[in-house]
């Protein structure tokens, strides 16, 4: 019996000059990639001799530092497109994605979040209004547009004045959110499900180490691989229902859920370079792998 070699095709994984300070796991897709006839490439966004027409497809990963930049990486993601590369997850996703009031969009379409109120020019007085009208003693003050936690600020009654100078310096002429502090990501932790192509594939509890609210593993979080419970999946099927609805079901997408009175509720739907820790379960880079190539085969019936 004969075999059909079919040619392999290049693919660049787009990540960051240096990964030195971060936990990645691309190096996971090598394998699983190959086997389906994809050989991978790690290419910086940075890189400015890069031909993308040299790749056939280009998977952003980890350009972990594009927040220092937003408009820079765009326009990367632009050439990309405008090249016969195919760019997953789309420009189009990642434009949407990269402001939150993406999240605003899922709420319309019965997506349950954390109560949000989308405020613009922070001033003092309003700092103060923002406990009452949320009715909190600890809330979350975060950019619209943002990445990493950067910019992300933990304030309680009693010290919120004292970040004012900080708050002011990130927020006096921006639009941003206020969110009540979800002690329950401290006192449970962050559900994270992962999936590709819209399939589920795995899912983790982040939580933060003592005395933070970061679960990012780079503040120090911990991980730990669950099942989630029906009613978590029910919730995160709901949002990639309406993720699809707004634009196209994308490739990979990450959705953070935080436990609450309701059930659940969603923190993000991360889009754009979520880590999708296919260390913590064996079969999740395999899944990715078939999940990208069943996409680029869909690209050419």
């Amino acid at each position: 019996m004969s075999m059909t070699h079919h040619k392999i095709q290049d693919c660049a994984i787009l990540t960051m000059d240096n990964l030195e300070n971060f936990e990645a796991y691309d190096h996971l897709l090598a394998q699983p990639l190959l086997a389906l006839g994809w050989q991978m490439h790690m290419v910086s966004w940075h890189d400015k001799s890069v031909n993308w027409n040299d790749y056939a497809a280009v998977i952003i990963r980890s350009p972990w530092d594009y927040q220092d930049d937003a408009a820079e990486f765009l326009k990367v993601l632009t050439d990309i497109e405008q090249s016969s590369a195919h760019l997953e997850n789309s420009l189009l996703t990642v434009e949407w994605n990269i402001d939150k009031k993406y999240l605003r969009e899922l709420v319309s379409l019965d997506v349950n979040i954390v109560k949000t109120l989308w405020r613009k020019n922070l001033t003092p007085q309003q700092l103060d209004q923002y406990f009452t009208e949320l009715n909190v003693d600890q809330l979350v003050i975060k950019p619209r547009i943002s990445a990493n936690a950067d910019n992300t600020f933990w304030l309680t009654k009693e010290n919120h004045q004292t970040f004012y100078p900080q708050l002011a310096q990130a927020f006096s002429a921006s639009e941003f959110l206020v969110q009540p502090f979800m002690k329950n990501v401290i006192d449970e932790g962050e559900f994270s499900l992962f999936y590709f192509n819209g399939h589920y594939s795995h899912a983790i509890l982040k939580t933060p180490k003592d005395d933070d609210f970061r679960v990012q593993e780079e503040h120090g979080g911990r991980l730990r691989s669950i099942t989630p419970e029906a009613s978590l999946t029910k919730h995160a099927e709901q949002a990639l229902k309406a993720i699809k609805t707004q634009i196209g079901m994308p490739l990979y997408a990450r959705v953070d859920f935080v436990r609450c009175e309701q059930g659940f509720a969603l923190m993000e739907a991360e889009l754009i370079e979520p880590s999708l820790y296919f260390n913590m379960d064996e079969q999740s880079a395999t899944r990715f792998a078939n999940a990208f190539v069943h996409r680029m085969q869909a690209l050419t019936l």
